[in-house]
């Protein structure tokens, strides 16, 4: 199989799809791997670094293109950004085609197979494959590191012989992946950590790393679907849900939010009024801002004060440990692609597999994913 990597155009984006060593994991394999000048400059790969793992360059996207049979991205979603795109390629990339499926009636007039890796099933055999999860374990981390050089004072608990320094207050509302990485890396720093997850399940999973499980009493056991995402909450579930959290979030110096429903607008969370119970210099990190935001008063990658309450909504967090994130991308794309290789190395697109018939967008000039097609009207 011929594969590139291309440079990613998405402003803030530093991390790049195939890194040196999953480079040359595939052409130990037997492919050929083309990646674009320059994808890894921002990463610390050169181009020599490519070479020396035994991959190609290419002197434009155009060029990676035109020498691939498969193209990996980290999210290009526009037939703008890729250049002689053909029905011989195949896509693979974060394509987030159910929150914008409009540009997949692009892809597919261009006659390109595309593979979405946000549709990768939660199941057990297709773990190695979740780039969600390991994008999110990023930004769960980089949430935190955020709001700690933010904060106007430390996290940890501190004796010194200026007096006692009181350790910061964090409550995280979400114990997925993200979730479960912010309540570690708050742990690690020393803060005092509360969470809070609408599936009773991930309680549990709160308090090993250390944290409280805020425990509302909503009744809330059928909120997890097959796929292990939270359900959307009624209108008046979620209000109580407000109205339980509201003296949680009044004491806390950092507030991360990081729930999400899988191609619609994040749940509302964090009401405004909420954010008027809180201190002046706390601060709100709201990972789903891309979706709309758990907080009533999130901008996507803007910096909002609210009478004193400063509520961040970051969209490139993965980028901040953009060598880490490639990495971690990478083996999972690595892995993905030998799943859709056959014992002859050629690239199989079977309809009939349970992890490529959950990823499949586009194919024979159309757009085939059911929910896809269902957004799209």
């Amino acid at each position: 199989m011929r594969i590139a990597a291309i440079v990613e155009s998405r402003e803030g984006e530093h991390r790049v799809a195939l890194t040196p060593d999953a480079a040359r994991k595939l052409v130990d394999d037997g492919h050929t791997v083309t990646i674009e000048t320059g994808a890894g400059d921002s990463i610390g790969a050169s181009d020599d670094d490519y070479r020396d793992a035994g991959a190609f360059i290419a002197d434009n996207r155009a060029g990676a293109i035109a020498a691939a049979d498969l193209v990996a991205s980290i999210n290009h979603q526009h037939v703008d950004d890729l250049p002689g795109l053909s029905d011989r390629h195949t896509v693979v990339a974060l394509l987030d085609p159910l929150w914008r499926p409009e540009p997949m009636t692009e892809l597919a007039a261009t006659g390109a197979t595309a593979l979405s890796l946000e549709l990768v099933p939660r199941i057990t055999r297709a773990q190695s494959m979740d780039v969600l999860s390991s994008m999110a374990t990023v930004a769960g981390y980089q949430a935190v590191l955020t709001a700690a050089q933010r904060l106007p004072r430390m996290f940890p608990l501190l004796m010194t012989a200026a007096g006692t320094v009181p350790a910061a207050r964090v409550v995280v509302l979400g114990a997925g992946v993200a979730g479960l990485q912010a309540i570690a890396t708050a742990r690690r720093l020393g803060a005092i950590v509360e969470a809070y997850d609408v599936r009773p399940a991930a309680a549990e999973q709160i308090q090993s790393l250390g944290a409280k499980s805020i425990d509302l009493r909503l009744g809330t056991e059928d909120s997890e679907d097959s796929g292990g995402y939270a359900k959307a909450q009624g209108g008046d579930a979620q209000a109580r849900q407000q109205a339980a959290l509201t003296p949680f979030i009044a004491a806390a110096d950092v507030v991360i939010t990081t729930a999400a429903i899988p191609g619609a607008r994040s749940p509302l969370l964090v009401t405004e009024a909420m954010v008027d119970s809180m201190r002046a210099g706390s601060f709100i990190v709201d990972l789903a801002a891309e979706r709309g935001g758990n907080c009533a008063l999130t901008v996507a990658d803007e910096a909002v004060d609210h009478a004193g309450v400063t509520i961040l909504g970051p969209t490139q967090l993965e980028s901040g440990s953009a060598r880490s994130a490639s990495q971690m991308f990478a083996n999972n794309l690595v892995t993905l692609i030998r799943h859709l290789t056959d014992t002859e190395l050629n690239l199989t697109i079977d309809p009939d597999d349970e992890i490529t018939s959950a990823m499949l967008v586009t194919r024979g000039g159309e757009v085939v994913h059911p929910r896809v097609k269902e957004a799209l009207s």
